[in-house]
Formats: structure tokens, sequence, C-alpha cells
């Protein structure tokens, strides 16, 4: 996701745990040992990301088979 497009939704979005609001920030993804940082949307308070279904769709499935067919 663009930084335009994460900042114009952190103003629709609260946590489902605490109610927080969240806010953008840098979250390290990993999977089977390798990792990169990906900006997504944090709870204020308890940390909790947001991944939404076009990245956990998209970019991350992505990922997943490139990694799992080497």
């Amino acid at each position: 996701m663009s930084d335009s497009s994460l900042d114009s939704l952190k103003s629709q979005w609260t946590c489902g745990k605490c109610g927080a609001p969240l806010e953008v920030a840098s979250v390290n993804v990993s999977y089977l040992g390798s990792g990169y940082p990906v900006d997504m949307l944090v709870c204020k308070n308890c940390k909790r990301p947001l991944v939404p279904a076009e990245l956990a769709l998209g970019k991350m499935l992505e990922v997943e088979k490139l990694m799992e067919d080497k």
C-alpha cells in the first residue's frame, strides 16, 4: 500500500482489541526465516498491526509462493 492510501485509511480504523486509533508504522514481516519491513496500520496502544486483505492476498501471497518454490 502507498503512504497516501495508508494515511487516508488511518482515520477510519480503530483497534478491535482496545479501541485505540491506528497509526502508520513500520512492521517487520517474516516468513521462513526471511524478513522485510512493511508500512502498515498499527494500534498505538497494543501494537497489533492491521494486515489489509489486498496485502495478505496479493504481495504476501506472491512472496510466500516464491520462497516455497526455492
